[in-house]
């Protein structure tokens, strides 16, 4: 029989490429042996791939089949190959068709018993396959929903390698299967945190802050004493950031499907929220993995948010691996046989207590930590690092008086601050049409500086000037403060900021010094 030809999908990071799969039987000695540098848990696809076809009732000839997997130079790994690698070898054996087959694209991993395994990253796979030109793939039952995301492509869900085996042409007596469920949990299980803005007590200057930020895409830094609300005012950011557009969406639920994340019936259109614990390495936060890399958690807050808390109590190496994703958007993940490229344009929340004990600055308590003690404590979250948060204020406790002037008046509601920043988000975006950028925090320094660009001049920035010469600021964050006065005017509803704007950006820029 002539050599039988199917197609898969390797993922590396989000990136997928087509992969050639092809079955030659040769009247030799049997066996089974697959080539084009499969990682174990491929290779070891023989045996399931034999097994499961014995049981699922089209057993493979006792015959040498070699598996090849074009290009062979291509890194390959998981289980995601062995519906492709078994009908490939049924094809060369006769026992389906080699035209349909070749028309498909298949994915899905084997049980011994035949059916068909739910795989991690069906929609990023799917995607790689429609970019490539085809319209047609076959993924296990529990991943049809998901795959079905991606427009324009037909998607055939089957249960066991038989039905596989039955629509490409097998003449096979069909037998009821019960389909393996998706272990995962229900629509969008990992919802971000709820609660209302109006649930926060005072702190006008934080939740201007928080406003400032979702409004500009700008990154956040609250240090304040423990139970003054800082942790509750990051909760309540990703519930005043706008939907997700579609691109944004189809990326965020591509990312969750690498994760091994339930989707649901449909794709993201909620910002995520990422919130990891303070013993999370370095990996953890942006990914890793000594074979199949895998995203961390500043890829899986790309489009929405990053919060560390008690970010002091991070090791300084973790929080530095945030800088370069921070200026780039995006993370590399370099291993010897492969590059891993994530995309992490996040928006980062950081926490911190003022010292270890967390009472300093606050009254009548009875702090005792001394000031080289409280540097070095603050100390961990580096300089170049902070240098990059745009937002940077103190928190403070509320006190009894502060209750009750608060007490009667409403405060700000999620749903209130959401339409001032989606309104402040559509003036961003109609002044920056023509460019990449969609958000104030996106445009580049030198870009915004250029002649006719969008620097004020003149009086406006004067401060800002005389802060930059006495290097109270460094370039990175005069270029900062700048992109924070336009989001305070697009706030206002001013065609540009006024001297006010920049000063009040100075000072959010600057607050936990003040």
């Amino acid at each position: 029989m002539p050599v039988a030809r199917t197609r898969s999908v390797a993922l590396i990071g989000l990136a997928g490429s087509i992969v050639e799969v092809e079955a030659d039987l040769s009247a030799q000695l049997p066996g089974f042996v697959i080539i084009g540098l499969p990682d174990a848990a491929l290779a070891e696809a023989r045996d399931r791939v034999r097994s499961a076809a014995v049981n699922a009732g089209c057993p493979l000839p006792q015959r040498r089949l070699t598996v090849n997997l074009s290009p062979a130079a291509l890194p390959k790994q998981g289980s995601g190959f062995d519906l492709a690698i078994a009908l490939a070898c049924l094809a060369a054996a006769g026992e389906v068709s080699h035209e349909s087959i070749d028309r498909v694209v298949h994915l899905g991993e084997l049980g011994l018993d035949g059916r068909l395994r739910p795989v991690d990253g069906i929609l990023p796979a799917v995607l790689a396959a429609a970019r490539a030109g085809h319209d047609t793939v076959m993924v296990p039952a529990a991943n049809a929903a998901e795959a079905a995301l991606v427009p324009g492509v037909e998607v055939i869900g089957v249960a066991s390698l038989l039905e596989a085996a039955i629509r490409h042409g097998g003449e096979y007596e069909a037998r009821e299967v019960e389909p393996v469920p998706s272990v995962s949990g229900g629509d969008h299980a990992d919802v971000p945190p709820g609660g209302d803005l109006a649930d926060v007590a005072g702190n006008e200057d934080a939740v201007e802050a928080l406003l400032t930020a979702a409004a500009g895409g700008h990154h956040l830094y609250l240090l304040g004493p423990p139970g003054a609300g800082k942790t509750m005012l990051a909760s309540r950011l990703p519930g005043i950031l706008p939907d997700l557009d579609p691109d944004a969406a189809l990326e965020v639920s591509s990312i969750r499907s690498l994760s091994g994340r339930a989707l649901g019936s449909g794709l993201m259109v909620r910002p995520p929220f990422e919130a990891p614990h303070h013993t999370a390495t370095a990996a953890a936060i942006v990914g890793g993995g000594s074979r199949v890399i895998r995203p961390g958690a500043a890829v899986r807050a790309s489009h929405g948010v990053l919060f560390l808390d008690e970010a002091p109590e991070f090791p300084s190496a973790v929080l530095d691996v945030l800088r370069q994703p921070l200026e780039s958007g995006t993370i590399s993940i370099h291993r010897a046989n492969a590059i891993a490229s994530f995309p992490a344009r996040f928006q980062l929340v950081i926490a911190a207590n003022p010292c270890p004990c967390g009472g300093y600055g606050v009254k009548g308590s009875d702090c005792t930590c001394p000031p080289a003690t409280r540097r070095r404590y603050l100390a961990r979250i580096s300089g170049p690092l902070l240098d990059r948060i745009d937002l940077q204020v103190w928190v403070p406790r509320i006190t009894t008086a502060g209750l009750r002037l608060t007490g009667d008046a409403p405060g700000l509601s999620t749903a209130e601050a959401r339409e001032r920043v989606i309104a402040a988000r559509d003036v961003a975006r109609q002044r920056l049409r023509g460019t990449p950028w969609r958000t104030n925090a996106e445009m580049p320094g030198p870009w915004l500086r250029g002649p006719g660009r969008l620097h004020p001049g003149g009086r406006t920035t004067v401060e800002l000037d005389r802060s930059l010469e006495r290097g109270g600021i460094t370039m990175r964050g005069y270029d900062r403060v700048l992109k924070t006065a336009w989001t305070l005017a697009d706030l206002d509803g001013a065609t540009a900021p006024g001297r006010g704007h920049v000063g009040r950006a100075l000072y959010l820029r600057k607050g936990i010094m003040a």
